[in-house]
């Protein structure tokens, strides 16, 4: 990679759309890929952001409905639900060399996508931000901080530390992490009792960690032994502690989406937690009772024995 990049952004929402401004005003050559409607406002309008900590601006970027060139790098930053109906835009042939960024929810996305790319130039990302799409182009980052770790086992550490300077340089504080296993899991340690949690009874963080600190705990220290069995980290004191640092008025993205009436991405967040307990013989009760409550079905796909 150069210095100056080109990177394709598939799913310019709240996140995607804030990497691709926040790319763009630091030089590099964004192309964002859409839907017809969207893909058109933003050629003739940019991205606008809107953000305490990063100013409030508006970056031109490029934008189509397909990928059509090769590019240094393609950041995936679809909702897991969309994925499989989105990668289309991003031919294989057509991005040929370049990276796989996909930073979604879950664990298992890595394997889906090199069965689809060159395996050895997908690498995953976990972004730390509170981002929303108020509008197709207009993006509003509320919390005062951005944070990226980037991670993939089989790609060159050149291609991931050429990419982590850009995004360094635009702005999210960027680290790049040796064990892809112990980074996504600890991501999904820390995000799975919280987005299941406050969409399983509607509330924000707070009254979670207060009115459900008995169950809070349990999903915790669950998924901890989940993690710890699967090569991740597993500190339930930790996470408890995290929690209880977050403003009370907190809410998961999976509990917004519950609001909205959008699809949840409870398969790749609850189930896949499940799928790991089960393959390791980890009990995990009270996790498959909260995702069967969110399912509202009675079941929970994985489900571990009690």
């Amino acid at each position: 990679m150069a210095n100056d990049l080109t990177v394709a952004v598939l799913g310019p929402g709240g996140v995607g759309g804030l990497l691709a401004a926040l790319l763009s005003r630091a030089g590099h050559r964004v192309i964002c890929l859409a839907g017809d409607e969207t893909a058109t406002t933003l050629r003739e309008h940019g991205v606008r952001v809107r953000s305490g900590r990063f100013g409030d601006f508006t970056a031109r970027v490029e934008a189509d409905t397909r990928l059509r060139e090769p590019v240094d790098a393609c950041l995936i930053t679809v909702k897991h639900t969309a994925l499989d109906a989105s990668l289309h835009r991003v031919p294989a042939e057509v991005l040929s060399d370049g990276l796989v960024v996909p930073f979604l929810n879950g664990v298992e996305h890595p394997a889906a996508l090199r069965a689809r790319y060159r395996p050895d130039r997908v690498a995953p990302g976990v972004i730390r931000v509170e981002s929303t799409r108020v509008a197709p182009g207009v993006v509003e980052h509320g919390s005062p901080f951005a944070e990226i770790d980037l991670t993939g086992d089989p790609v060159p550490r050149d291609r991931l530390d050429a990419l982590a300077a850009a995004l360094g340089d635009a702005g999210p504080v960027t680290a790049v992490l040796d064990d892809e296993t112990a980074a996504l899991w600890a991501k999904m340690s820390f995000l799975a009792p919280l987005a299941l949690l406050t969409t399983r009874y509607g509330l924000p963080l707070g009254d979670v960690r207060t009115a459900h600190r008995d169950e809070l705990t349990a999903v915790v220290t669950e998924t901890a032994a989940i993690s710890r069995a699967c090569g991740g980290p597993g500190d339930p004191a930790g996470a408890l502690a995290r929690y209880d640092a977050f403003p009370p008025g907190m809410k998961s993205s999976m509990q917004r989406d519950a609001e909205a009436g959008r699809p949840l991405e409870l398969d790749a967040i609850g189930g896949a937690l499940l799928r790991a307990a089960r393959r390791h013989g980890i009990p995990a009760p009270v996790t498959a009772a909260v995702v069967r409550e969110v399912t509202g079905t009675g079941e929970a796909q994985g489900e571990t024995p009690e």
